[in-house]
């Protein structure tokens, strides 16, 4: 039997906290930013942002136990949450076409974070 990793608390609150505001956005486009992103024609940005930020904010869980500790995923996929989805949800909502600029960059980080996991799998 294999023992598992001792959560890393600060790792289990983010994720906790990253994870309740990926719910909160994704109600709050679906209801309070329903009009705004119909009218903007953004809904499909909107709720792709939703997807990737709950998707890595799930991940974060897993994380919080990996062994070892995967601390530069953990930053990658947090990064990535912020100029990934947040560029989205900006642009969503003011349709200022720079911001889509830093989506990919958000992208890269959130593949990073993936690339870190499995390199870090190959050598363990």
């Amino acid at each position: 039997m294999t023992r598992r990793a001792a959560p890393h608390r600060g790792v289990l609150i983010t994720a906790a906290a990253t994870g309740f505001l990926a719910i909160a956005l994704g109600a709050f486009g679906a209801h309070a930013l329903r009009g705004v992103l119909e009218a903007n024609q953004t809904r499909d940005l909107w709720n792709t942002a939703v997807l990737y930020h709950l998707v890595h904010a799930s991940v974060l869980l897993w994380a919080a136990t990996a062994e070892p500790f995967l601390h530069g995923a953990i930053l990658c996929w947090l990064l990535g949450i912020l100029l990934f989805s947040g560029s989205l949800y900006a642009l969503a909502l003011t349709k200022i076409s720079v911001l889509g600029a830093i989506t990919p960059v958000g992208g890269l980080l959130l593949m990073a974070g993936w690339v870190i996991v499995g390199i870090r799998s190959l050598k363990s």
